[in-house]
């Protein structure tokens, strides 16, 4: 049985970035939403003593599983995602390590953000954007829905939600701006580096 992760945060440590009105219904209501809907559909199944990992992987593209993919993605996509952030208090700088990765696939850090901002920015509907592994390469890559890195053998590294449900309380229809402010206020680059070297 899935429970839903703690915030390693308080609902308010991303603000004003992200308010606590934002992370109330984000964490509060949707995640709790998949986390509990994931345990329904994965009752009484073989599925039950898997990790939900392993749940995304065997379910992918499986059209019968449709639901326990899209909400055991969704859990562990927005898992992964609070741990993406950092609290506005403690903002930091990428290290020298986080720089030479990105600088090798993306030609510079400034360059890295201008494309991620771009496939941010363009996704059409809902869904998600990548900082993904591939091997010993870097690539940033947009899911639709609850899909991720790991339904397509690749190792997420970083990613940002761009569900509505992210950002229309605070910047209704404006995704540029809370995608700038994200990476702007709120990366965890100590996630990153662990990422890249695991």
């Amino acid at each position: 049985m899935f429970i839903l992760p703690e915030l390693p945060y308080s609902r308010a440590a991303l603000e004003p970035t992200m308010s606590e009105k934002t992370l109330d219904f984000h964490y509060g209501k949707h995640h709790q939403a998949y986390t509990d809907n994931l345990n329904k559909l994965i009752a009484g199944t073989e599925l039950e003593a898997e990790t939900v990992e392993n749940i995304i992987i065997k379910t992918a593209g499986n059209d019968s599983q449709v639901g326990i993919f899209n909400n055991a993605a969704q859990y562990y996509n927005h898992a992964f995602f609070w741990n993406c952030l950092r609290p506005s208090a403690q903002k930091s700088e990428p290290s020298a390590t986080v720089v030479a990765a990105l600088t090798k696939s993306f030609g510079s850090l400034e360059m890295f953000f201008t494309e991620f901002k771009v496939a941010a920015v363009s996704l059409f509907g809902s869904g998600w954007v990548w900082l993904a592994k591939d091997g010993e390469t870097l690539k940033i890559i947009k899911t639709v829905n609850g899909d991720n890195p790991l339904a397509h053998n690749l190792k997420p590294v970083w990613g940002l939600d761009v569900w509505e449900h992210s950002y229309y309380l605070d910047y209704q229809n404006r995704r540029a701006d809370f995608i700038a402010a994200v990476l702007a206020n709120l990366v965890n680059y100590e996630f990153i580096e662990k990422n890249l070297q695991s």
